[in-house]
């Protein structure tokens, strides 16, 4: 229990930073729109982000399992509030271009692609088996409760103070997290490997090993596949969607942020009430089913800010229930030698379809979607009827069709027999 304790110290401080970092995101997000108007420029952002982060992840496995894990997340997370703080000093100059945001966030993909694997196995290190799922619960609640407070705080702090006071409330949570990390965490470690090994060793040990157990490896493939058909809009257009047909009122769209995060609240108390899933399997894929039949669709067809919150509770309450699923499996499955290799192969495989559907959206959304529904055909005046028509439909058109391909996705992947058999783990 005195690692549990441990643990608990670290998810509060690390949580208080990525509501720092969280809230930058957003103000970023206003920046960028009131500086371009595009829906592929933003989707620029996050593609900035995805691909250093799925690149570093083919050689970041094994250099986590033979390092200490608190060290490569401190160096991690140290590289990029540097990049924070140069985002600080060129917004106070005046030079600040969106050039510069696509720039730290490849940086950024890169530390987090060692940072996110270290801070897996170090949650493994840390916690007792039979209390993955409530941690995960825990992890969450705070992700969560961080969608609903940082887009509101993000958006208030930007329109009245501007950019630095938001970058400046970042950089002090961070400060906060790393120095607890440093001065009051320590994570066991295994003895390091002597030998030195290639680069990608970590990749072809992690997929060798995967090879052996089908099971994660295809959970792994459909949930890129998954992962393509969310981001496709979430990550790409709903933003863009939600400016576009609230006249740019920046605090809908932190409204309908902070729904999303109330979903998330809700699903993550719900999920540290309940016991180890029995079926962890079934419960990811129905999971993501539910979220993309209640969650896009409805997205879709809302007109106003309200309808939009409820499509984003309804999105994301499943979403806690498919991670602690995910986290039961592997963390019962993969040996903890071999944790930081298959989690940082996890990685790049599950986001490997992320870039891709970044660009598609904001590509189609500004040069198919939006130009069929304001094109006055028969078709774009039925769709209109339900969708509605103007700036924005096009984009709502996307939801629609993201929700009914990523319904099917998921409940045709738990067919597949090698996942399924996942659902004989032992509790």
């Amino acid at each position: 229990m005195k690692n549990m304790k441990k643990y608990l110290i670290l998810w509060a401080s690390q949580s208080l930073s990525q509501f720092g970092g969280s809230m930058t995101g957003f103000a970023l997000t206003l920046w960028a729109y009131s500086q371009t108007h595009s829906a592929f420029s933003m989707s620029l952002m996050s593609f900035c982000n995805y691909v250093p982060f799925i690149l570093a992840s083919l050689f970041a496995g094994s250099f986590v399992d033979r390092h200490s894990k608190k060290a490569v997340m401190l160096i991690a997370d140290l590289i990029a509030a540097l990049g924070t703080v140069s985002i600080i000093v060129t917004a106070l100059l005046g030079k600040l271009g969106i050039w510069q945001i696509y720039m730290i966030n490849f940086i950024v993909g890169c530390t987090n692609a060692f940072q996110i694997p270290a801070s897996s196995v170090a949650v493994g290190r840390l916690v007792p088996q039979d209390k993955i799922s409530t941690v995960s619960g825990l992890t969450s609640f705070s992700s969560s409760l961080i969608s609903i407070l940082s887009p509101v705080l993000a958006a208030s702090l930007y329109s009245a103070f501007g950019l630095g006071l938001v970058l400046a409330v970042d950089i002090t949570t961070f400060a906060f997290a790393f120095f607890t990390l440093l001065l009051f965490i320590r994570i066991p470690e295994e003895e390091p490997a002597q030998q030195r090994e290639r680069a990608f060793a970590g990749v072809s040990e992690g997929m060798a090993f995967l090879r052996k157990n089908p099971g994660l490896l295809w959970i792994m493939v459909t949930m890129a596949l998954i992962n393509f058909c969310s981001r496709l809009t979430y990550e790409s257009i709903l933003s863009p969607m939600i400016l576009a047909r609230s006249g740019e009122n920046q605090m809908v769209l932190s409204f309908v942020n902070g729904a999303m995060g109330v979903g998330g609240v809700l699903g993550g108390v719900l999920v540290t009430l309940q016991k180890t899933p029995k079926k962890p399997a079934r419960q990811i894929y129905l999971s993501a089913g539910i979220s993309f039949l209640l969650g896009d669709i409805l997205m879709a067809l809302g007109r106003n800010g309200f309808v939009w919150a409820l499509a984003g509770i309804a999105a994301y309450m499943p979403v806690s229930f498919l991670s602690a699923a995910d986290n039961v499996i592997l963390y019962s499955k993969v040996p903890q030698p071999m944790q930081g290799r298959v989690f940082a192969v996890r990685n790049a495989v599950q986001c490997s379809t992320i870039p891709v559907a970044i660009l598609l959206g904001g590509s189609i959304a500004d040069y198919v979607m939006e130009p069929f529904m304001a094109g006055g055909s028969e078709l774009a005046a039925l769709l209109g009827t339900l969708l509605g028509t103007g700036s924005g439909s096009g984009m709502a058109l996307m939801f629609l069709c993201s929700g009914v391909l990523g319904a099917s996705v998921s409940l045709l992947s738990y067919r597949n027999r090698n996942i399924r058999a996942l659902d004989q783990i032992e509790n």
